[in-house]
């Protein structure tokens, strides 16, 4: 699959991203997904996911 351009007609005006935990004890991961498009998702450990106070 192709990645679409802003502004393009294949791009959709507004994205609903959401993130959440999965999992339990050590296979917890840290999950991203816009769930206006079908596989578009992305997931790591949970241990390696950066805490907020990192992004600021």
């Amino acid at each position: 699959m192709a990645a679409s351009e802003p502004g393009s007609s294949e791009f959709p005006d507004e994205r609903d991203v959401v993130a959440s935990v999965d999992g339990e004890g050590s296979a917890q991961e840290y999950v991203i997904a816009d769930i206006t498009e079908d596989g578009a998702w992305l997931s790591m450990q949970a241990e390696d996911a950066p805490d907020l106070p990192a992004w600021r």
